[in-house]
């Protein structure tokens, strides 16, 4: 064998790592259960547009969730709340057509699911076959179990999500860590077992406690994604203008900011301005004759 050449455990290795591993097709519910069985830990991030989304695309990120945090990070909402079903699919739609590899998530909004798994399936249904989406995400536990298991019966991937759930915000009075006590604990589990059992391929853990959040992962077969749940979750999750530093002013505890496109965004916009005030844009190498 070459020197150069792969070794055999190599080429296992690349064909079966969810980072520069098989790039003809996009991840599936099958790689990430796999992740799982190998202790392979993986990125998800926000995405709302084809541009950002394509850049994640390229940096190997496995998968993208177009989460209706885009009402608070792009369109100017208070509250995941206001969120509807057209502004996802649109969402949806453009994240689908940037990228290539990524599975691409999708949130159900507030108002979308909760009233029936009938009325679940049909939203469901439209990110599926108006956006193109892989799969779908749905907050709730118990309560929404019987939700999930009509999806997953209908072909419908879902991504469950418990622990703190922004859209219950005005039930919760804020956002504040769950899961906290002997018996908000033990529901946490319920909850968690209860959308394994309905047939879930993963559930997202918001704001739960590190060990708490630690023992939820090694109770269930799929995997957990963690936002402000500790390091022991199989998979990490960022809303993508945290990470990146986009946003203003305080940040959760368990944002890191990884960059400050804020500060390079605003410095740009500035340096334009001023040109365009002194005349020195454009030059003569940006005009036509």
């Amino acid at each position: 064998m070459n020197a150069s050449s792969p070794s055999p455990a190599q080429n296992q290795a690349s064909t079966t790592s969810l980072y520069g591993g098989v790039t003809n097709r996009r991840v599936t519910v099958r790689d990430l259960a796999a992740a799982k069985q190998r202790g392979e830990k993986w990125a998800m991030l926000t995405a709302y547009d084809a541009l950002t989304a394509g850049v994640f695309d390229e940096a190997g990120i496995p998968v993208l969730l177009v989460g209706d945090s885009a009402g608070n990070c792009h369109l100017g909402y208070e509250t995941t709340v206001p969120v509807t079903m057209d502004q996802m699919v649109m969402l949806s739609a453009a994240v689908v057509r940037g990228t290539k590899r990524a599975m691409v998530v999708a949130d159900l909004p507030f108002g979308s699911y909760q009233e029936s798994p009938a009325q679940a399936m049909h939203n469901a249904a439209r990110l599926m076959k108006d956006a193109g989406v892989g799969a779908v995400k749905l907050e709730g536990g118990e309560r929404s179990a019987r939700s999930i298991e009509l999806l997953v019966e209908a072909g419908v991937p879902v991504m469950a999500h418990i622990g703190l759930t922004p859209q219950s915000v005005h039930a919760l009075g804020g956002y504040p860590v769950q899961g906290r006590g002997d018996e908000a604990a033990h529901q946490m589990l319920r909850d968690a077992k209860a959308v394994q059992q309905a047939g879930a391929f993963a559930v997202v853990l918001e704001a739960v406690p590190a060990e708490l959040a630690a023992q939820v992962t090694e109770q269930l077969a799929i995997p957990t994604v963690g936002i402000g749940g500790g390091a022991d979750t199989d998979a990490q999750v960022l809303v993508w203008t945290d990470m990146a530093g986009m946003t203003a002013g305080r940040v959760p505890k368990f944002v890191k900011q990884y960059a400050n496109l804020r500060a390079v965004l605003g410095d740009a916009a500035r340096d334009f301005a001023e040109e365009v005030r002194t005349g020195t844009f454009p030059a003569e190498q940006h005009t036509f004759h």
